[in-house]
């Protein structure tokens, strides 16, 4: 089949060569269906009526060697036999003419290349595809001569004249056969690849033939294919319109300017950063509208990013319809007809030159990729331009995230100095330190410990008020309040960035086309396993309704079905086929084995959390008995420290070790559900990994806050462990400072381990596993190799696999910084430290080891921010329990209000310490031996009543005063928080106010320049209907009801009866016209064209 097209006109001029052939050729118009069969037939069905294939020859006069490109070449589409040289291909981003770019990439594993001949005199194979060169390599010397197809073939000097390149769709005679699955697989591709060139794209391949190793198809799109998508996928362009920026006045003036001096030394060096004060307005990209925009080079009016955005869409929605049922790349790379699809980076990362003749890639990679620029404000409308919106946001995001967090770290250190400044005039722990009070505590383990003087705790007393000060209480209504500023603040951010980047008024599924109920329609594609389930069920009522059709015969063989109701079921057949049927859909009955797995998996999820949490119990209680019955007294004094610092250190090995499993089980259980879309996927993906890694990573914080020391019991009533090991209990200064220890060993651990070197060792070491594979499989080639093009650099880099793992971590750590934050001022600050590298080392990341991800359109952070939301609730709660249950700030309170006889602190450890007869211990507790002498009574720290009492070792007055103390104190922080919050937020208007003035300003901008448009059309009209009565002198002029009225700006040409009739009726509401209203009258306008036609009919 040769196809040839025709940019000018729908037939394309016939074709001569040297030899006087000539011949007529076959167009293929712009907006041509992306069906599949069309393409691979229509060289038999040219040739059933009397049309032969298209001469072209590439073997070119002298005279047309030497000749630029004509326009209409550069549209004809060359598929393989191409050797690319690296100095014609710019580096490797263009095809071998150096004119044409690489937009995207296909790689295939070649196992064995399909053959490429020439045409000779025999007959074709039923199984070739002929495809048009467009002259841009030479002839195969030597190469095998493929026949003509259904007797029309050519003669050899013909067909050396005509030079058509064939594809052979099956095996290529005189080697050997493929593989069955191989075959299969190199028949998918090729009627891929034929629909990609019917849809209007260009495909180039190398010549060069490997046994092993991988293949690649360059793609590129070609000017009326961008426009055609362009306007297909709305994207919007600037126009030639532009408007000056409001500047401010006055003092906002001065101190801008100011700030913008201070701000210089911290902006990276960047041409895109500086957008000026003029602004361009955009618009819907339209064929009908090129006029109004500013096309100084088709080559460069789209970016790189878009253009593979809308060759990505093209991939996309391909079907493949005679090989496989299946609809897209997506699809075929899950079925492994192609290794992996991409759009190519703008060549090295590495910078050689001046910034001028920097490309973006090397751009981003100096000024934003590289550690040494860690003070400076991120690119990120050049981020945005790169790798698209969706990446840009997550980059804006965590850049606000960052840049808040300095605020919140400056206000935890200022509170953690507070603690220093006041350690020495507290005066709970300088009771707690004084060997005078001589408080004797209750045994901490059954019959091997001894008693023990409160004293002894004094260094925790002193580092538990670091932390469990008043100022703790103002820092958590603080970070509560940070955390709905932080939520504000972005909004305003997105809502700021989705102006600049013109994103405003985008509709959900604008960007997202696909194949539904016999059309495009905007929507997004199904995912490939969907579309296999989907495909499962359509086979198996298939098979049944096969079945049932085999019955039906034997049925009326026995006289069932005769006569009139044979006649009604026919009629009724009749009227099914004319209703559409409905369409094929997976329901909640096909889903309910995926539900299901899902449900159970989860509560066995948590369980194994719960399980890991459990375990460490058990760790801490068993070691701190054993390490108390050891005869060595620095073992002895050591318990609590070594106890809790190893357990720490197991919890975190166990929260990395499951955050690994958790992150792969919540990817299956989501292919279980089979969701139908990405979107999807992607969010049902999200909340489960956010649900089991949230559990991972908190339940052991839970725990300490909120249950530790809580169900321990009291001496001689104490609750046991397997009948053995009693509940731990918290430490004399409180369970604060172990909330604290557990906090930050797991942040800190966690930051480190987990989001730094496991992100820079494990794709360094899948990298290294890689190339050492590709090395074994690979033979040896010639030292004459070739340099590595860049489609070879970028697919050894890892394929961009999504920004879940990203917002992931920093959501976790968003917790770790909200939730707990009372027990812990410096988590901001730390925070802050790792996400400053972070920012580099993401940066990194996609600059210069993942291949360049397709330029994906969003207008927010998607289901984040209702996580993000909902944590800030949530951090609310958690915090008033915190301060109110695990800190002494509620106790400390009643005690000084209600039962100090001073009215000072003076005897507050005392109050909190109740009285135990040691007579009272159960057989076998006391302890065995002791170096306190005689002793009769001893200390817990509980609200109970004395031994001496009547209600003996019950809860005290105290204990109802300090819990109804707290349990007010949660509801009164709950509610000033939230009403602060709600403060805030109605404050901090969503839409600034310049965003708001400069989008009514856009929209009049564009009105005005459509109604001058709509104008300049009536007003060409008009004179060309003048111009015609002008032609006709012999005619006479129409009288005044039949004349043209004056076009004014608003003027149309009236319905009713104009004022010259005398019609007393109403008149017809004006409306601005458009050219379609004329179109019916075009035939008989005149065909000369002058530059006003050439301006408007586009």
């Amino acid at each position: 089949m040769a196809l040839r097209r025709s940019p000018s006109s729908t037939c394309a001029e016939p074709w001569s060569n040297g030899a006087g052939f000539r011949q007529p050729s076959t167009a293929l118009s712009e907006s041509s269906s992306i069906h599949s069969d069309a393409l691979c037939h229509l060289n038999r069905d040219m040739s059933g009526i009397g049309l032969k294939p298209m001469p072209y020859s590439i073997l070119e006069p002298e005279a047309l060697k030497e000749e630029p490109w004509s326009e209409e070449s550069q549209h004809l589409l060359q598929v393989v036999g191409v050797t690319s040289s690296p100095q014609a291909s710019g580096e490797g981003l263009y095809f071998c003419d150096g004119r044409r770019k690489v937009d995207y990439v296909l790689v295939f594993h070649h196992r064995r290349h399909s053959s490429i001949r020439s045409p000779a005199g025999a007959a074709f194979p039923q199984d070739e595809l002929s495809i048009v060169s467009n002259g841009n390599f030479p002839p195969t010397v030597g190469s095998d001569s493929a026949p003509g197809r259904g007797g029309g073939g050519l003669r050899r000097e013909e067909a050396a004249s005509v030079g058509e390149v064939f594809m052979e769709l099956g095996n290529a005679r005189g080697n050997e056969p493929m593989e069955a699955a191989a075959q299969e697989m190199h028949l998918i591709r090729q009627e891929f690849e034929s629909n990609l060139l019917e849809a209007g794209l260009e495909m180039e391949r190398d010549r060069d033939v490997k046994t092993h190793g991988p293949s690649f198809t360059r793609v590129h799109a070609p000017w009326p294919v961008l426009c055609r998508e362009a306007e297909f996928l709305k994207i919007k362009v600037p126009t030639k319109t532009s408007y000056e920026l409001k500047e401010e006045k006055g003092f906002g003036s001065s101190m801008s300017t100011m700030w913008r001096k201070l701000n210089q030394p911290f902006q990276p060096k960047v041409s895109h950063q500086d957008h000026g004060s003029t602004k361009f307005i955009s618009h819907c990209f339209s064929r009908d509208k090129l006029h109004l925009y500013n096309i100084t080079s088709k080559d460069t009016f789209f970016d790189n990013a878009t253009r593979g955005r809308i060759v990505y869409e093209i991939l996309r929605r391909t079907v493949c319809v005679r090989t496989c049922q299946t609809i897209g790349i997506s699809t075929l790379i899950a079925k492994g007809v192609y290794d992996a699809a991409f759009p190519l980076h703008d060549g090295d990362y590495k910078v050689i030159g001046q910034l001028e003749e920097q490309n973006d890639r090397q751009v981003l990679h100096e000024e934003w990729a590289r550690y040494s620029a860690f003070y400076k404000y991120q690119p990120i409308d050049l981020v945005r331009k790169y790798f698209g919106e969706k990446i840009g946001l997550y980059f804006a995001w965590l850049g606000v995230y960052t840049q808040l967090l300095i605020l919140a770290s400056i206000v935890g250190i200022i509170v953690f100095g507070y603690g220093v400044a006041t350690m020495d005039t507290n005066i709970p722990s300088l009771e707690m330190c004084d060997d005078r009070l001589n408080f004797t505590m209750c045994p901490l383990c059954d019959g091997a410990c001894d008693y023990w003087h409160l004293s002894t705790a004094c260094g925790t007393a002193r580092a538990s008020h670091l932390f469990d000060n008043p100022a703790t209480v103002f820092f958590a209504i603080f970070m509560s309040l940070w955390a709905v500023l932080f939520l504000e603040q972005w909004k305003r951010r997105q809502i700021s960035l989705g102006f600049s980047w013109d994103l405003t008024g985008m509709d959900e599924d604008e960007d997202s086309i696909a194949f539904c109920d016999g059309k495009w329609s905007f929507m997004e594609h199904p995912r490939p396993k969907y579309e296999t389930i989907l495909l499962q069920k359509r086979q198996k009522k298939q098979e049944k309704k096969k079945k049932k059709k085999k019955k039906e015969p034997e049925k009326q063989e026995d006289g069932t079905v005769t006569g009139k109701d044979r006649w009604r079921q026919k009629l009724l057949s009749a009227m099914a086929a004319g209703v559409p049927a409905a369409v094929e859909k997976l329901t909640w009955k096909d889903r309910l084995p995926g539900y299901f797995m899902n449900v159970s998996s989860i509560l066995f999820m948590f369980g194994l959390t719960f399980s890991a949490v459990f375990g460490v119990i058990v760790y801490r209680i068993t070691v701190s008995a054993l390490m108390a019955m050891s005869p060595d007294p620095e073992t002895k004094s050591n318990v609590r420290v070594t106890v809790t610092a190893t357990a720490v250190i197991i919890n975190l090995v166990v929260i990395l070790i499951l955050d690994e499993i958790y992150g792969s089980v919540a990817l299956w259980l989501t292919e279980l559900e089979i969701p139908k879309t990405e979107t999807n996927f992607e969010e049902h993906l999200i909340l489960k990994a956010f649900l089991l890694k949230f559990m991972n990573a908190y339940a052991p914080i839970f725990y300490v806050a909120f249950f530790k020391g809580r169900f321990a019991g009291r001496p001689g009533s104490y609750v046991y462990v397997f009948n053995n090991y009693r509940m731990e209990e918290c430490a004399p200064g409180g369970c604060l400072i172990e909330l604290c220890i557990q906090l930050s060993i797991i942040m800190l651990g966690k930051q480190l381990i987990q989001n730094n070197i496991f992100e820079i060792g494990i794709p360094k070491l899948k990298k290294l596993i890689r190339a050492l594979k590709e090395k074994k499989t690979t033979p040896k080639e010639s030292e004459e190799e070739r340099p590595p093009q860049q489609w070879n650099l970028d697919y050894a880099l890892a394929p961009f696999e999504g920004l879940t793992p990203e917002y992931m971590e920093m959501i976790i750590q968003f917790g770790f910084v909200s939730l707990f934050v009372a027990s812990f001022p410096l988590a901001p600050l730390f925070a802050l430290l790792n996400n400053v590298i972070e920012i580099r080392l993401d940066a990194k990341k996609f600059v210069t080891e993942l291949r360049r991800p397709v330029a994906a359109r969003a207008k927010d952070i998607g289901i984040w921010y209702n996580i993000l939301s909902g944590m800030g609730k949530l951090s609310v709660i958690i915090n008033a329990f915190v301060i109110s249950f695990t800190s002494d700030f509620v106790p400390r309170l009643v005690y000084q209000y209600m039962f100090s006889q001073t009215g000072t602190m003076h005897g507050f450890i005392d109050h909190t310490l109740s009285y135990f007869n040691v007579s009272n211990f159960r057989p076998g507790t006391a302890p065995l031996s002791t170096e306190h002498g005689d002793i009769s009574v001893c200390r817990y720290k509980d609200y109970r009543e004395p031994p001496w009492s009547p209600d003996a070792y019950q809860f005290s007055k105290q204990y109802w005063c300090v819990l109804s103390a707290r349990l007010a104190f949660v509801i009164l922080f709950q509610n000033l928080v939230m009403f602060l919050g709600l403060m805030v937020a109605w404050v901090i208007p969503d839409v600034p106010k310049t965003i708001v003035e400069q989008l009514k300003r856009e929209k009049k901008l564009l009105v005005n320049l459509f109604l001058q448009e709509e104008k300049e059309k009536l007003q060409l009209i008009q004179s060309l209907f003048v111009k015609d009565a002008s032609l006709h002198p012999d005619n006479q002029a129409p009288n005044q009801g039949q004349g043209f009225p004056i076009l004014g700006r608003y003027s149309t040409l009236p319905i009713g009866p104009t004022a010259g009739d005398g019609g007393g009726g109403p008149r017809a509401r004006c409306r601005a016209a458009s050219f379609s209203q004329f179109s019916g009258n075009s035939s008989s306008l005149p065909r000369k064209e002058n530059a006003n036609s050439r301006h408007t009919a586009v």
